[in-house]
């Protein structure tokens, strides 16, 4: 007797509770709300972001704006060899990069530490109060921030009329060359540090308050407790801030020193950005400054690239998920 085998087919099994792939009409109905939200958002980094980005085909031209991009002559990568060929240039990068160096590790972990403090103010008013005073430097334009430090180290400053009425020898801060990495350091920290804990101030909210509850049970003092739990807490978002960084790292405050350059001189506060002003813009010199920004802006997409393998070798997300 011949018996016959009915064989199922291969029916793919069902895709697991909260996976399932729903149409993209679907989820357009579903997040219409939030894509209505990020719309200006959108429209304004494809105005200022991307639309500008065809412009990058100056640096290889000799762009004159009176006839345009069009009919501006071509160059090919002559305005690249003049550029490379120039000391000032070098210096310039030169200056960039040392500059991003000390703000790096003197204006980075900053943040990281006032937060940790912040986390342990127990009286939410004065945590409130602290918040907005370390926040409020933010707000205040570069020129008054130096203006302030003008007043207060300046050679006319409250310090240095603070040594001569001692008969102590004034201290020259503001126009010394030598110290000008530390000061805009400084002035960096003074503005920007209490704005930058927002992010880490979030990633400490994140950590669950269970595990202090159990490490302290266990035993473990506020410093194995910041150690074990607080700190890899924060890492994720501590690399991912460090990427950022990195990325960003030959932006070194333009308008910053703009405004201070005459006072300690080129060799001092010349970075990529002034020097595509003065030696581009200024001169009347488009494509040369279109170079300059181009080469700036490679060697940050590499950096950036470069910061993120970094940061997946190390078994975190970065700016995006491996």
């Amino acid at each position: 007797m011949v018996t016959s085998v009915t064989t199922k087919p291969n029916i793919p099994p069902p895709p697991p509770a909260g996976h399932v792939k729903l149409h993209w009409r679907i989820r357009l109905r579903r997040d219409k709300s939030l894509v209505i939200m990020t719309i200006p958002a959108v429209v304004l980094l494809l105005v200022f972001s991307y639309a500008p980005l065809f412009g990058l085909i100056t640096a290889f031209q000799y762009y004159d704006p009176l006839v345009g991009v069009r009919n501006s002559p071509w160059a090919g990568a002559e305005q690249f060899t003049t550029l490379f060929q120039d000391p000032l240039f070098w210096d310039a990068l030169k200056n960039t990069l040392y500059l991003s160096l000390v703000q790096l590790i003197l204006f980075f972990p900053v943040p990281i530490v006032l937060a940790l403090l912040l986390n342990t103010v127990l009286s939410e008013r004065l945590r409130n109060l602290i918040q907005s005073i370390v926040y409020l430097p933010h707000f205040f334009s570069w020129v008054l921030t130096i203006t302030i430090f003008q007043q207060m180290l300046g050679g006319a400053g409250v310090l240095n009329q603070f040594l001569r009425q001692h008969d102590i020898g004034t201290w020259d801060i503001m126009t010394n060359s030598d110290t000008f990495a530390l000061l805009i350091t400084a002035q960096a920290v003074w503005k920007e540090a209490g704005w930058g804990i927002i992010v880490f101030l979030a990633a400490l909210a994140a950590i669950n308050t269970q595990l202090y509850e159990a490490a302290t049970v266990d035993g473990a003092g506020r410093w194995r407790r910041l150690w074990h739990i607080t700190l890899p807490g924060m890492r994720g978002v501590i690399v991912l801030m460090l990427v950022l960084r990195l990325g960003n790292a030959l932006t070194v405050g333009f308008e910053q020193l703009l405004l201070q350059r005459v006072a300690v001189g080129h060799q001092a506060a010349d970075v990529l950005d002034t020097f595509s002003f003065y030696y581009g813009i200024a001169t009347n010199n488009y494509s040369y400054g279109a170079a300059a920004g181009l080469f700036k802006s490679v060697i940050s997409l590499l950096l950036i690239w470069g910061a993120n393998k970094l940061a997946h070798a190390f078994g975190e997300d970065g700016l995006y998920r491996k």
